[in-house]
């Protein structure tokens, strides 16, 4: 628990605040601590408290609370001070942004501004003003610690020591996945494929009656994004947009504009203006097909066609995925999810989304094939979708043999926190600190 708790506290106080330091009108504020040319005010530690005790439950039994608080501010006082003494620099437009999201959170929690300076005693001015402060301050000594640590690293030899010693208090690794998925958008009848071809061909016919390319795009364009640019889509990089439209972009020189384009949307036409390395530069018309005239049992269909193939060994999921999928990130991978934000393709079972899990728990061995199903997301156009579990690993506690890289990173952390605490505690003997009684 007090481990825990000590956790928390060190992510309060070295977070900046969620509330500006308050001074209570009908009580006596005093400082509490000198840190250099800094002053600890008993009010900050005041409403450091009031918030960790409100957040969490569990702290109120603890009696060391205050004096770790103040411990811990005065820590981000020594950092602080160093910090200017570096010359530490900011990002003055992100402190920006975030006094105003900070400022917006905490009026939110009053029913007006006067009751908010009523609540802190000061103007809405100062309020801000001691946003910023804290924030300023944060940014600045987060910028001093990563400058000072940014070199750590650790050998084999390391890791392997801090496996030897942390390996009965290591976390369990959750259960992963690897899956690829074929995805298709519901297909459309022949009655919405010729509407939106004839509305197609009267714009063709404008244009090659000389009209101009925005004006006609303004006036029949379905792409309500672009219909007010005259078509434009600006430069897109390739792979961003659906195979067939970047083909029929890509292949064109540029003021070149092509006949009707099918897409999982209507048709299109495409005029290329210009082509940089692995951009394209597009405007287009589009027509729409009719949203409600889609065939979903046709759509299902397909898919166990193209999952037959694949089970009799005619095709692989890779190259049925590629020529179907309407999921252009996924198709070009052949099937294969990755996230987006780290380029992994191991997914937690518990990070999927509900249906897919689902899906997910019923293929039970590498290599096997959901059957095709339609899928309606809490945001977007229902499609029909099937999944390849690629391969599976179970829930399991950290090894060297499984998941070196992860051990390597805490081994890295767990030397960062040690080297920091050393240098910490060297500033404290170059920086004035008094604390009163």
């Amino acid at each position: 628990m007090k481990k825990a708790l000590l956790s928390i506290l060190t992510a309060i106080s070295t977070l900046a605040p969620a509330l500006p330091p308050a001074v209570a009108a009908d009580m006596p504020d005093r400082i509490v601590a000198v840190v250099g040319n800094e002053i600890i005010l008993k009010s900050e530690i005041d409403e450091r408290e009031l918030m960790v005790r409100s957040q969490f439950p569990d702290a109120k039994k603890d009696p060391e609370l205050r004096k770790r608080l103040i411990e811990n501010l005065v820590d981000q006082k020594v950092l602080f001070t160093k910090a200017k003494i570096d010359s530490v620099k900011v990002d003055e437009a992100s402190i920006d942004a975030m006094v105003t999201d900070r400022f917006s959170s905490i009026r939110a929690g009053f029913p007006s501004s006067a009751d908010m300076e009523a609540r802190f005693g000061k103007p809405v001015s100062r309020i801000k003003q001691d946003i910023r402060d804290d924030i300023r301050e944060q940014q600045m000594v987060d910028n001093l610690r990563r400058k000072h640590l940014k070199e750590v690293k650790v050998t084999y030899e390391e890791t392997l020591e801090f496996y030897r010693k942390e390996k009965e208090n290591l976390p369990m690794v959750p259960e992963t996945v690897s899956v690829s998925q074929i995805i298709k958008y519901p297909l459309f009848s022949e009655s919405a494929k010729g509407e939106a071809m004839a509305r197609i061909r009267e714009a063709q016919k404008r244009l090659q009656a000389g009209e101009d390319f925005a004006a006609v795009a303004t006036a029949m364009s379905d792409d309500p994004g672009s219909r007010s640019l005259g078509g434009d889509l600006g430069f897109v990089q390739k792979g961003e947009l659906v195979p067939t439209f970047e083909a029929a972009a890509y292949a064109q020189k540029p003021g070149q504009v092509s006949g009707p384009v099918e897409t999982r949307f209507g048709y299109h036409i495409i005029q290329t203006l210009e082509k940089e390395g692995n951009s394209v530069h597009v405007r287009h018309i589009l027509a729409m097909f009719d949203r409600a005239q889609r065939d979903v049992a046709r759509t299902l269909e397909l898919l166990r066609d193209v999952r037959a193939d694949i089970l009799s060994g005619k095709s692989t999921f890779a190259a049925m995925a590629e020529k179907y999928s309407d999921d252009p990130m996924s198709a070009k991978l052949g099937g294969l999810l990755k996230s987006g934000s780290s380029g992994t393709e191991m997914f937690e079972i518990s990070s999927l989304k509900p249906d897919l899990q689902k899906i997910i728990s019923g293929l039970k061995s590498a290599g096997d094939v959901s059957r095709p199903e339609q899928i309606t997301p809490e945001k977007g156009d229902p499609f029909v979708a099937m999944f390849r579990l690629n391969s599976r690993t179970e829930a399991h506690r950290l090894t060297p043999e499984n998941d070196f890289a992860k051990l390597e990173e805490l081994a890295a952390d767990e030397k960062r926190k040690t080297l920091f605490t050393a240098w910490l505690d060297k500033l404290k003997k170059e920086v004035l600190v008094r604390v009163m009684p």
